[in-house]
């Protein structure tokens, strides 16, 4: 069913949870895997940099770790994952990366938001949705490393 999968993947609990169900979905359809960070261009990044010449750049080495992270946790379950980290507005990346990849899904994880901060980000959730050629899945479970793990085990099996 699938073949291409991004997973679009950061340190938090959302971004792991997308890693988590990401991998056991390709590891169940024996789907290539595809791993997308993004350094979102913000105006705290913006004033950072104005504020210390090299501030976006430490982020960028923080974010490449984060993806360096991500990627050893799949080489650890087997894949042999692909790796990108980019600069920019997330779901615009996100769309462009999967383009890119000939992806036929991504996979994103999903924090709950106050109706503030909805308000102050704006429509990401839709835009994304509006931005890809292929079909998205929204990771909202909450699978302990451990069940993880043996979730991962069963998968393998033939």
């Amino acid at each position: 069913m699938y073949r291409r999968i991004v997973l679009a993947y950061d340190s938090t609990e959302a971004g792991r949870a997308a890693l988590r169900e990401g991998a056991l979905l390709a590891k169940r359809c024996g789907a290539e895997v595809f791993l997308l960070s993004v350094l979102t261009d913000s105006g705290g990044l913006a004033l950072a940099e104005g504020a210390h010449a090299g501030a976006a750049h430490g982020h960028l080495e923080a974010y490449g770790a984060v993806l360096n992270e991500g990627l050893r946790k799949l080489e650890r379950l087997g894949f042999t994952p692909t790796g990108k980290l980019v600069r920019g507005e997330p779901a615009q990346q996100i769309g462009d990366y999967a383009r890119e990849v000939g992806a036929d899904l991504v996979v994103v994880g999903h924090r709950k938001r106050s109706l503030l901060e909805r308000w102050w980000s704006g429509t990401n959730g839709a835009y994304i949705v509006d931005n890809l050629d292929c079909s998205l899945l929204v990771a909202r479970s909450d699978i302990s490393n451990e069940a993880f793990e043996a979730e991962l085990s069963q998968a393998a099996r033939p």
